[in-house]
């Protein structure tokens, strides 16, 4: 699905890009006023999730939040309906949203990622932002985001 979050999302903008949504977040695409958030949306063919009230009425098939805590606000989505699943691999950019390549066994990576192995090795495997290269692999930050939404 794709989404696009307001301003006061963020953190929630970065487990949804986790779990596989194509999630555009209003700060990173440079807009903020409700006009700007509604237009963006439309253009981009996303539903809204906002704890704004009056923008969600005022969206198409908008996603609206109350509560203010992260978690919460995944409750309140899969409570929606939106299907928060942990995919096998990870497919967005958690940063910036762009769409994640295998890296081949052996390709160098960044320091501060492992050296990426075969998927019938031991290693690591190592998935790499087509937009802005930072490299992802399941470490400990994808136990952490994965048991939170393992836990709704």
């Amino acid at each position: 699905m794709r989404l696009l979050t307001d301003a006061m999302l963020g953190t929630l903008t970065t487990y949804l890009r986790f779990a596989g949504h194509d999630t555009a977040y209003a700060l990173e695409e440079g807009v903020e006023a409700d006009d700007a958030v509604l237009g963006l949306a439309d253009r981009e063919n996303r539903r809204l999730v906002t704890r704004d009230r009056g923008l969600a009425a005022r969206g198409s098939g908008s996603f609206l939040l109350t509560e203010r805590d992260v978690e919460d606000q995944l409750a309140e989505l899969a409570g929606q309906g939106l299907d928060l699943s942990v995919p096998d691999e990870p497919t967005r950019c958690g940063s910036c949203n762009g769409v994640l390549e295998r890296v081949p066994a052996g390709e160098p990576t960044p320091g501060y990622a492992p050296v990426a192995a075969s998927s019938d090795s031991e290693g690591f495997r190592v998935w790499r932002c087509v937009d802005c290269g930072q490299h992802f692999w399941k470490g400990s930050h994808w136990e952490r985001m994965a048991g939170t939404l393992a836990g709704l």
